[in-house]
């Protein structure tokens, strides 16, 4: 039998998928949707773009894209619904290519450039990403691209020390107890 080095290569596979991402046509919608049918929330929703997200790249070039984008949890698993907004981006090209649905895997990284160079030695190249969206200008996603291998790309996630306040929480503290 021969041992597959896939996960040797790709270390930060070893922790698992972190989060599960899902491209909607509409946040607000969505949310209600999970919220109401499923009792998943409250979600933290937030405009990613600039100035929120202060360098983005997209095909190696800098890029400027916006979108929405409500965080949850489903157990451990963190559940993001994206709506893209504005700009060439991963979604927009997924979304012309297979409509919506389950677009990516998260997994966490402590160092995003280290995650970055073992991606490279495998031959997996970054496709798009942006950093600096903590409330101290941390925080880096990079998405890998993998969709032909796997059928979805690979978001690596170095995580903010801090979050922005969200600009919108759904439902609102009063209705989650209700």
């Amino acid at each position: 039998m021969q041992v597959d080095d896939t996960k040797r290569k790709l270390s930060f596979l070893n922790a698992g998928v972190a989060q599960v991402a899902i491209l909607v046509p509409d946040v607000d919608r969505a949310v209600e949707m999970y919220w109401t049918l499923f009792g998943i929330g409250p979600w933290h929703i937030y405009t990613y773009g600039k100035p929120l997200v202060q360098h983005m790249t997209y095909h190696g070039e800098p890029a400027d894209y916006r979108m929405r984008v409500a965080l949850s949890y489903l157990g451990p698993t963190r559940i993001e619904l994206i709506q893209p907004l504005e700009g060439d981006s991963v979604y927009a090209d997924h979304i012309a290519d297979h409509g919506y649905g389950v677009h990516h895997f998260g997994v966490l990284v402590e160092d995003m450039q280290a995650a970055l160079a073992e991606a490279q030695t495998a031959g997996i190249s970054m496709v798009m990403d942006g950093a600096g969206f903590g409330a101290d200008g941390d925080g880096h996603y990079a998405y890998l691209d993998t969709e032909d291998l796997i059928g979805v790309m690979i978001e690596l996630i170095e995580r903010p020390k801090g979050r922005v306040a969200p600009e919108q929480v759904y439902p609102a503290p009063e209705q989650a107890g209700a």
